[in-house]
């Protein structure tokens, strides 16, 4: 039996370890932090309960996946519900359009907002988002690529993607179908996911749209670290070992260059035949690996926004027209992205993002009280020219303003406020958690990839490689890094 070593127990390194164990491996996961889940943890603080990663889930099938792969039924384990709607969309205007469930019911949405040829538009958007999916996931994003050739190993899916015109651009795709403005961004703001603009986006990138605006948005009962809870569990059942509190800091080799496993910060080693990393990419290369001159994607890589995000424990419910997850639209749109990706500042006219996780779990908040979760895009620390030592204050009283304004309680108990320079101290390249952008030179086989061939035995996963940023995205990582170790050992991984 080869032992494999998972460095890093977030939803990456726990599908990978789903996948290696199917195939019969000797698997220990090696996790830094006291509790599971890496970018998607826990925090306790003053009674309250704030999941401190993403808070969108979608395409649950992933993860019921991974948890097939080690015989787990996702509904035994991880009941969710789908949010119906998956998003309260508030425009400057004083308007609103719910993203609801279902073709006739989001139809009738449409129709009521913006008229009758939007809502007749949206029939045939659905269908142009389902078979860019169904083209995109298994040919292009489930997908391990040795080289730029293997997107020839396709044609006909590359030609179909061509005549679906996924390589022109996003906005444009979109705001051709509809001619609600309001409309088009909420369909097109997916792509600050991949760290872009809806105008400049690849059209491509309305595969996110599909997952949360068509497939749905769902909530594990318990939050978003119910996930990898869920998952950390599936993996020792299975027989699997996940070693918390304990930091790799180094890997070790064999004399030549074949690793042999990894040295953990108390100076024990473990052994291992094979490693799958999910450091965030540059730091891995940056700590693991000082001496290899990293890919050429890592060498001046362009990294997407960051985001503060702001965790609010507060006394009051919210009014009764705000749902689980409210997307607030500022008056601005392109000059907004022009400021936040072009000249590295803020937003001067800002769209936010509030999930409220308490209304749909108790355990988030005491009797009478709410758990906010706020978030802002900004700057990363490359390309930004925010001094967060100062903006931390001002940024503070901006948001409690506009929470104050948009009815939201905000009588504070309890609060943690998470910029660049935080995520920067967890360790993510650039102060953003939303890894490299996915320009043209850093999206499939021009992305870093999942292995390091002059390190035989070393793969990756997570957002800073293929396939890319986002829960469905890591989760499809977890499982292209165990097939890559299963064909280094031999062997088949599910």
């Amino acid at each position: 039996m080869n032992r494999v070593v998972v460095i890093g127990a977030g939803l990456a390194g726990l599908a990978s370890a789903c996948h290696l164990l199917a195939a019969g491996h000797d698997v220990t996961v090696v996790e830094r932090e006291p509790i599971v889940g890496g970018r998607c943890g826990r925090l306790e603080q003053d009674g309250f309960g704030f999941d401190t990663g993403p808070t969108v889930m979608t395409m649950p099938g992933l993860v019921a996946e991974a948890l097939a792969a080690v015989d787990v039924e996702l509904d035994q384990v991880l009941p969710m519900r789908r949010l119906d709607p998956a998003y309260r969309a508030r425009f400057a205007d004083g308007s609103r359009i719910d993203v609801v469930s279902g073709r006739v019911g989001m139809r009738s949405e449409i129709r009521r907002a913006s008229g009758e040829a939007d809502a007749a538009a949206f029939d045939g958007f659905v269908d142009w988002l389902t078979e860019l999916y169904e083209v995109e996931l298994p040919a292009f994003i489930d997908h391990n690529y040795d080289s730029p050739l293997g997107l020839l190993s396709d044609p006909g899916a590359a030609l179909r993607l061509l005549r679906l015109g996924a390589f022109g651009r996003l906005g444009r795709a979109v705001g051709r179908r509809f001619s609600d403005e309001r409309l088009r961004r909420l369909f097109s703001f997916q792509a600050m996911y991949a760290g872009l603009a809806p105008a400049d986006a690849l059209a491509l990138y309305a595969v996110i749209t599909y997952m949360d605006s068509i497939s749905g948005v769902w909530f594990p009962e318990g939050g978003m670290h119910a996930v990898p809870l869920a998952m950390a569990a599936a993996v020792e059942k299975a027989g699997g070992t996940i070693v918390l509190g304990e930091q790799v800091t180094g890997l070790l080799r064999r004399r030549d260059g074949v690793l042999a496993g990894v040295r953990l910060a108390g100076g024990d080693a473990l052994v291992a035949d094979a490693v799958v990393c999910t450091l965030d990419l540059p730091t891995a290369y940056d700590r693991l690996l000082p001496e290899l001159r990293p890919p050429r994607a890592l060498r001046r890589p362009t990294y997407s926004p960051s985001a503060v995000v702001w965790h609010l424990g507060v006394r009051g419910l919210p009014d009764a027209d705000v749902a689980h997850h409210n997307i607030h639209f500022g008056h601005a749109w392109d000059s907004a992205f022009t400021a936040l990706l072009e000249r590295g500042e803020l937003m001067p006219d800002p769209s936010r993002l509030v999930t409220v996780p308490s209304l749909d779990d108790p355990t988030a908040a005491p009797a009478g009280c709410s758990t906010l979760y706020v978030l802002e895009p900004v700057p990363n620390l490359v390309a930004g020219r925010v001094d967060w030592t100062r903006e931390r204050e001002p940024m503070q009283e901006r948001l409690l303003t506009f929470l104050d304004r948009s009815g939201y309680p905000v009588e504070i108990v309890t609060e943690r406020l998470v910029t660049p320079l935080e995520w920067r101290a967890q360790g993510l390249a650039g102060g953003t958690p939303f890894a490299l952008a996915h320009t043209f030179a850093q999206t499939g086989p021009f992305r870093p990839p999942n292995v390091e061939r002059r390190v035989p035995g070393l793969c990756f996963a997570g957002s800073g490689t293929v396939p890319g940023v986002g829960v469905p995205m890591v989760l499809i990582s977890g499982k292209l890094a165990a097939q890559r170790v299963a064909r280094y050992l031999g062997g088949v991984a599910t």
